[in-house]
């Protein structure tokens, strides 16, 4: 069996190729369960850590499986919030093909998922991007972002601002600027894409800030009791999400609001499914305030380790290996 560590996955995985394939597969025929969720105490007063198990499969092609733990107070002994295994299967056979740094995986697949969205969503001429968060993702995020609009400006903020002057001295782009700040509002306020990555349980991002034309990426919130944006910024924006079922069961950006009755599922615009087979449009007006949220989708891993197995496989092939 194969094993592929993060600097072999970010090899194979760039992100104009990696996003193509994602829009390919979020039109075609996957059979995805419900995701398997179990929090657990992992130390005394830090909270819960969780469990996921996420399978997916397309019949007669592959079977994957991400394994993975998500431990909210790593960070603090500079350890990766997100750590396991994901696991590619042939299907015929159920022979195990290889195994991936799920981390790593789950970073970059995230981060592309984003950007497809952003390509339906936000405003095409999008120049400036506040990333909120200075986790792994961040930097991914703000690489994904960069590839689908003409960003000129980056922001970058984070609760420990040394963290945020880290993260923007490591970033190098021709032609972009990165910065750290420490006003979220007037990041907020100068932002035409606000991206957010952190394990906050409370709001972030507040409706009253919102100006005409943003567009909202709702990345870290992945609990029913978490949020990164307030009720008025879900009722004052046109809501996208990855899948309905995990977002009905799993985002507080929604079920918050729905059980105040405040927000109804109807009102949600559209899923990635319809975006990309065009049964639905995303912006339909330069003006409209677009949220897209997102707590992660199993077609989405099996669909990045099935595109770095093929890639592989193709340029062993070309060394007459």
């Amino acid at each position: 069996m194969k094993n592929y560590n993060p600097k072999e996955i970010e090899f194979y995985l760039n992100y104009p190729q990696l996003i193509e394939e994602l829009e390919k597969a979020f039109q075609r025929e996957y059979v995805v369960p419900a995701r398997m969720h179990y929090d657990y105490k992992a130390k005394a007063g830090n909270g819960d850590s969780t469990l996921l198990l996420m399978p997916a499969w397309q019949n007669e092609r592959y079977v994957g499986l991400k394994v993975i733990t998500i431990s909210p107070h790593n960070p603090t002994g500079n350890l990766p919030t997100i750590q396991g295994i994901y696991l590619l299967m042939n299907a015929k056979n159920g022979q195990m093909l290889a195994q991936f740094d799920a981390g790593t995986l789950t970073n970059l697949r995230t981060a592309a998922t984003s950007a497809l969205a952003s390509k339906y969503l936000s405003r095409s001429d999008a120049a400036v991007l506040l990333m909120v968060g200075t986790g792994a993702l961040a930097p991914e995020l703000i690489k994904a972002h960069c590839m689908v609009r003409p960003i000129k400006k980056v922001m970058v903020w984070g609760r420990n601002f040394k963290k945020a002057m880290d993260l923007s001295s490591r970033l190098n782009f021709d032609e972009i600027s990165v910065e750290a700040i420490d006003d979220l509002n007037l990041g907020i306020s100068n932002a035409d894409i606000i991206s957010t990555a952190t394990s906050s349980p409370e709001a972030l991002v507040f409706g009253d800030q919102l100006k005409p034309g943003q567009h909202l990426d709702l990345v870290g919130a992945f609990k029913p009791t978490w949020r990164e944006a307030d009720d008025n910024a879900i009722i004052n924006s046109s809501v996208f999400i990855d899948t309905r079922e995990g977002t009905l069961n799993e985002s507080g950006e929604l079920l918050i609001p729905i059980e105040k009755g405040l927000f109804h599922p109807d009102q949600i615009k559209s899923d990635l499914f319809e975006l990309c087979k065009k049964i639905k449009v995303g912006r339909v007006h330069e003006d409209e305030i677009t949220s897209f949220i997102s707590v992660g989708y199993a077609l989405e891993d099996l669909a990045a380790a099935e595109l770095i197995w093929k890639k592989d496989n193709e340029a062993m092939k070309g060394d007459g290996k």
